[in-house]
């Protein structure tokens, strides 16, 4: 069968059911097939951005910078960030350059993307010639026959096999590769990943499982199952070195974060959930604790029809207009970048130096990537009114950056033009 008779299933429930998964199989081989033309036009890119940039009106010599301007342009076509381009175009050239075979046979669709990304994960420490040609060979012929899961715990081995010197030396590289990242999860949930060795995390796991044990059960009316201990006890020791009272860790946060909280949420008014900034939803009652121990409150006046930011000001004296340009900006302004506001350097859009202002309608958010981007690589910002910007690269494209809405909601029964102690005009 063929994919342009894919409706000409038979009548029958089991050889419908065979023809759904021949055309599955076909699906899948196609999807490799385009996954390599992908592949090959990273590679492309990757290799020419130096000719590219250096051909614009404001050229670009240096290969880093030229790199970054040429993601910077696809991410924004493709609506995908550019660090994440930038990836792809390097891992692309070592697919087609470094593992000639893997590229030939992701082409012809014989393995998938997947197939792909655990080979060269591990392939580290197997050198180009004769151990790497052996490694891909055999790689491919475990491939073709085997889910990328179980691969994954095959070649390893293959890898040492062609390449004995290879173990200690991936294993040192594995090591400088040690790190702790944050993911952000639905419902105001986030993931913390560490990259540690071997050794040391079944280790820390198996002390927050005995650590969970012997609180488990203890307290009448304590619900929470292992798992959930073991999370809050992480919390607590690295929050507070030790277990904390009140059991969630939160007296113990003293990081750098911006918690957007409407005004009748922190009164207790309502239960609409707060905005931790870059990231996504807080439920009310973690914000107003949160809150609690804050040392000041930022006051928000925003447009009643846009719900732009127009105002910021505090309890206490600060430096006002940073905080109205966070408050409306939340991130870096490069379309698809999420760099929270206090890793952001603010930019002027039309530089000081040439005339440009100090104020909101001149001003955006740039994480120190795209701030230095901008200037090397000449993009343009233009803002457009109500902070929606408009970046046009060095070919002369434009796109559009639209920050977060703004907009606060009242219940239904409060009149937004009420004196009900809600008076923007109040501190």
């Amino acid at each position: 069968m063929t994919i342009d008779n894919i409706n000409d299933s038979p009548a029958d429930p089991v050889g419908a059911f065979l023809f759904a998964v021949d055309a599955l199989r076909e699906i899948q081989s196609a999807m490799a097939g385009l996954a390599a033309m992908e592949v090959s036009l990273y590679a492309a890119v990757f290799a020419q951005a130096e000719q590219l940039t250096a051909s614009m009106s404001s050229p670009i010599t240096d290969r880093e910078m030229a790199l970054r301007t040429a993601s910077a342009e696809i991410g924004a076509a493709l609506r995908v960030s550019d660090r994440t381009v930038q990836r792809r175009m390097s891992q692309a050239w070592d697919v087609t350059h470094g593992f000639p075979q893997t590229f030939e046979a992701l082409r012809a669709g014989r393995i998938t993307p997947s197939h792909v990304n655990v080979i060269l994960r591990a392939s580290d420490g197997v050198p180009p010639g004769e151990a790497r040609d052996a490694y891909e060979t055999i790689a491919i012929e475990r491939a073709v026959e085997t889910p990328p899961g179980r691969l994954a715990a095959i070649l390893p081995a293959v890898a040492a096999q062609v390449h004995d010197a290879g173990v200690n030396e991936r294993h040192q590289r594995a090591r400088r590769e040690r790190r702790v990242e944050v993911h952000d999860l639905p419902d105001g949930m986030a993931e913390l990943l560490a990259v540690l060795p071997a050794v040391i995390a079944h280790g820390m796991f198996d002390r927050l499982t005995s650590m969970a044990k012997a609180v488990e059960g203890v307290e009448v009316g304590d619900e929470r199952c292992r798992d959930e201990i073991r999370a809050d006890v992480l919390g607590d020791l690295v929050l507070g070195g030790g277990p904390i009272a009140s059991g969630d860790g939160l007296a113990a946060i003293h990081a750098h974060v911006q918690v957007m909280v409407p005004v009748l949420t922190a009164a207790g008014v309502s239960e609409r959930g707060a905005e931790l900034v870059g990231s996504g939803p807080v439920d009310a009652g973690t914000a107003r604790r949160l809150l609690g121990a804050a040392s000041g409150w930022d006051r928000v006046m925003t447009h009643p029809v846009t719900g732009a930011a127009l105002a910021v000001d505090r309890y206490r004296p600060g430096k006002d207009l940073r905080r109205a340009l966070r408050v409306r900006d939340e991130h870096c302004r490069f379309p698809g970048c999420r760099q929270p506001a206090h890793r952001c350097d603010a930019d002027h859009s039309h530089a000081a130096a040439d005339g440009g202002q100090t104020h909101l309608d001149n001003l955006a958010l740039l994480c120190r990537r795209h701030h230095v981007m901008k200037h090397v690589a000449a993009w343009v910002i233009t803002h457009l009114g109500n902070g929606v910007l408009q970046w046009t690269s060095p070919t002369g494209r434009s796109y559009v950056d639209t920050p977060t809405p703004t907009l606060r909601f009242v219940p239904s029964g409060l009149d937004p033009g009420s004196d009900d102690g809600l008076d923007p005009g109040e501190p």
